[in-house]
């Protein structure tokens, strides 16, 4: 008997204590600036102030805490003064063991983690082992940055990996998970915030403009008139002359963002950061100061070339010794040139690599419009000639000058109407874009714009080849604003070759406008940003529907806030570089006036463009009529797999949809986005009512897209595709030449310097695409869709199972793309240029983040550049 009880007495004891592992970054790791906190944090474990941990209890409540779940005993991290932090950037890990009886407390749900230190570190996981009556490890998912407890009005509570709608949270957790989702609203903190805040709220655009230094713009959101997505509040104070403006920081200052949406910790996370800030303090004044000592344009292409042969040599510039200082990382100091350097030793585009002349040719050109960086805008033609929409009491009759007689010798036989009924017209349409804003930007000093309208004809042998372009400019005639325009068709030699070729270049500059301000920074960065803050706001990290979608927000909210600082603000590089100039954020809203959230799904885009049709016999649903249409046939094989992970995921925890509607963290997060983050369109009717599955399915199936594939299929091709300027030119200065004029001598006596001096100049062209080759950069701690940073993201083995299936169809998806590359019938995939369209091969089998720089391919989990 006796030894009998002392043997239960061991096991009691035993099972009254659970051992586990932190895993964790320490600050001095992770920051080479701060090389004393290392010994800051010893100092405090030496007296005594480490990091504890104490575990909260799923089951067993706490009458004297408001029937919380009970709250164990504070556990310390064992061995940090003997552990030091290793050398590189990496995981510590620390034992811990807690007083914890499961038969009477039961399994833990949540931990409390308190840093007693005087620096902050970026908590990874909490595992605890071997816990009895439960299979398995209880696996506590941070990825968190835990400041001082002192920086804090609450715990920092971390919940297990466990799924839970909160309906069906346990009753013992719920006051903890209502309490982490009131303090990230920080409903009651009116702010400026500091680095340690943890707050999401939102606001409008109204820190672009510098309106104490006379360089004012217009606040984006908030009215009818110019409408536009919520941005992350600062909470900074508004500027001395316009109370409604927010002032803004020094391009060395960190913008606010919640902490856990900084940039990640890899090196090459920071690299991308304090390069756009490099640019924009080192680099720009730099060329700035070539340009000033040098004749200040290209002449020949051969000059264009030299930017990637390294053969332009900065003049001694003193004040850059200065700049250089101030950044501390080799890498960014290296782009940073001295007296004596050559100035940005650029690598080779791909779209020149191989073959410097393709670019040139029509059927580039062409494939450009469907397997370029801009590939959604082309639309098949149904009306001949192409009307306008415009409204006819501002603009009078836009309807297009192109004749049948411009077209009808190049359709391979067929009539205009011929050619319309069997789907074989298509039109690259910009009139309608930008007529409305052109006497305003051509006013802006170096601009000459045109609004294009250009047709394409879909040959027999799949490709599509250019049929005319009409240029047209603004003209006032009786109160209305009417165009001027002209037709221009393919010409191959003389100088009406080069007349075509500028046709051509005046169509690129409204593509690469409409690229860069719409389909890039519009579509993926500024109407995700809502959809980050809503869900921190409304829905837990235990809820299926966070965990489902947060892979997909990482560094948006640190990209997009960059951007406002360096970027679309008013002067910054935007500005200096694409031909709207400080119109283009302003522009960008009126297109909003329009955005559909619906309508940004790929299948719901391509049938509205006429370039697909509804087919219920085809896996896709949909039929493409472009049967080689690289970013379409990509894209709807992504789409289809998302589809198929999301309505998979999603009937593991809504059987019907009764429990969707009875879901109030759902319903509370879709209407703060509808209302709030995307509130100037709440009146919309297209929004979905989210009373259904499927409508919640299509909804994440949506968002994932747009921050994924989306935003790869615009970004990553960027360097690739506009790094040689000639190919993708972002302002043209001057008007056509028309015969008989001094401009038409000069075409015809140095085609080259005629063509060049009418795109974009030397110092734009420099700025451009030295900002466009950091943002083209995939970083070395990408995680591709299909992957996940955390293996242990969920306790949940359907999940995880559904997850599995998801990532093996990306990989079959990535040796298709690889096949239609090789396919010499699928004459669009490679084109003259021999670049292979990859902008959206996954690159999901890439285990080891190999596939850092500029490779032209694969799609992040998130738009994070």
């Amino acid at each position: 008997m006796i030894l009998g009880g002392i043997v239960d007495g061991l096991k009691r004891q035993k099972n009254a204590r659970l051992k586990g592992t932190v895993v964790l970054m320490r600050k001095n790791v992770l920051s080479l600036n701060d090389v004393g906190a290392s010994l800051l944090d010893g100092v405090a474990e030496f007296l005594g102030k480490g990091v504890t941990c104490q575990l909260i209890s799923s089951t067993a409540l706490d009458p004297n805490n408001g029937n919380r779940g009970k709250v164990g005993a504070e556990a310390s991290l064992e061995q940090w003064l003997g552990q030091p932090p290793p050398v590189m950037a990496g995981e510590s890990k620390f034992r811990v063991t807690f007083d914890w009886e499961v038969e009477k407390l039961g399994v833990p749900g949540a931990v409390i983690v308190k840093n007693n230190h005087g620096n902050e570190f970026f908590l990874k996981t909490i595992t605890l082992d071997d816990v009895p009556g439960h299979a398995g490890h209880v696996v506590f998912v941070a990825n968190s940055w835990v400041y001082p407890a002192n920086k804090y009005r609450y715990n920092r509570v971390f919940f297990s990996n466990d799924t839970y709608l909160p309906s069906q949270m346990p009753v013992a957790l719920k006051p903890y998970r209502d309490d982490e989702l009131r303090n990230l609203r920080g409903d009651d903190q009116q702010g400026p915030y500091q680095e340690h805040d943890r707050v999401y709220r939102y606001d409008v655009y109204n820190d672009l403009g510098e309106p104490d230094a006379g360089k004012p713009r217009p606040v984006l959101g908030g009215s009818p008139d110019t409408p536009y997505p919520r941005r992350g509040r600062t909470g900074r104070k508004p500027t001395r002359t316009d109370a409604s403006s927010e002032s803004r920081l020094s391009p060395l200052e960190q913008i606010y963002v919640p902490r856990d949406e900084r940039f990640g910790h890899l090196k090459m996370a920071d690299f991308l950061g304090y390069s756009i800030r490099a640019i924009t303090e080192g680099i720009v004044p730099a060329i700035r100061t070539y340009v000033d000592l040098t004749p200040g344009e290209f002449d020949s292409f051969q000059d264009i070339l030299n930017l990637y042969e390294g053969c332009l040599k900065l003049p001694n510039i003193p004040a850059l010794k200065e700049i250089r200082k101030r950044f501390p990382l080799q890498l960014v100091k290296s782009l940073l040139p001295t007296g004596g350097d050559y100035i940005l030793k650029l690598p080779i585009p791909q779209i020149i690599k191989e073959d410097k002349e393709a670019w040139r040719t029509d059927e580039e050109f062409a494939r450009e419009v469907l397997a370029g960086v801009n590939p959604m805008m082309i639309t098949r033609l149904t009306e001949f000639p192409p009307k306008s929409t415009l409204d006819p009491s501002k603009f009078g009759d836009h309807t297009s000058t192109i004749t049948a007689a411009h077209v009808e010798k190049n359709l391979e036989g067929l009539t205009v109407q011929q050619a319309l009924d069997s789907n074989r017209l298509y039109i690259l349409d910009h009139h309608d874009r930008f007529m409305p804003f052109l006497i305003d930007i051509n006013n802006l000093e170096g601009n000459f714009i045109y609004a294009t309208r250009t047709l394409f004809f879909l040959r027999g042998d799949g490709r599509l080849a250019p049929l005319a372009i009409e240029l047209s400019e603004p003209l006032i005639q009786g109160g209305l604003t009417t165009a001027k325009s002209t037709v221009y068709t393919p010409a191959s030699a003389g100088v009406e070759a080069w007349v075509w070729q500028l046709a051509k270049a005046y169509v690129a500059v409204n593509d690469s406008g409409w690229h860069q301000l719409v389909s890039h920074w519009l579509n993926t960065h500024a109407v995700m940003e809502p959809f980050v803050i809503a869900t921190n706001r409304q829905l837990s990290v235990t809820h299926p529907v966070h965990k489902l979608l947060s892979p997909h927000y990482r560094d948006t909210m640190t990209i997009n806030a960059l951007a406002r600082q360096t970027l679309i603000n008013g002067g910054g590089i935007f500005e200096m570089t694409v031909f709207p100039g400080k119109y283009a954020l302003w522009m960008s809203s009126m297109v909003y006036k329009s955005w559909n959230f619906t309508e940004q799904g790929l299948p719901a885009d391509l049938i509205k463009r006429g370039v697909a049709v509804e087919d219920a016999t085809n896996p896709y649903k949909v039929r493409l009529l472009i049967e080689d249409y690289p970013y379409a046939a990509d894209g709807l094989a992504i789409w289809h797999a998302i589809e198929q992970w999301v309505g998979e995921y999603l009937a593991i925890y809504y059987p019907d949809d009764g429990v969707l509607c009875g879901d109030a963290e759902v319903q509370a997060w879709w209407k703060e986005v509808r209302e709030v983050g995307h509130g100037d369109l709440k009146d919309s009717a297209w929004w979905p009512k989210m009373q259904s599955v499927s409508e919640l399915a299509n909804a994440c199936t949506t968002i994932i897209w747009i921050a994924s594939a989306l935003h790869a299929a615009v970004n990553f091709g960027q360097y690739p595709y506009a790094g040689y300027l000639p190919n993708r030119p972002t302002v043209s200065r001057r008007r056509m030449p028309e015969p008989g004029s001094e401009a038409y001598a000069e075409l015809e006596r140095d085609p080259e310097r005629a063509f060049i001096h009418t795109i974009t100049s030397q110092l734009q062209t420099i700025i451009g695409i030295s900002l466009i080759e950091v943002l083209s950069k995939h970083s070395s701690d990408e995680v591709y869709l299909g992957q996940r940073d955390t293996p242990a993201w969920t306790s949940d083995a359907k999940a995880l199972e559904a997850f599995r299936r998801f990532s093996d169809r990306l990989v079959e998806i990535e040796g298709k793309v690889v096949g239609m590359n090789r396919n010499p019938q699928l004459k669009n995939r490679n084109g003259p240029a021999k670049f292979p369209y990859m902008l959206l091969y996954p690159n999901t089998s890439d285990r080891n983040g190999d596939a850092a720089g500029i490779t032209a391919k694969g799609i992040p989990n998130s738009i994070s550049i």
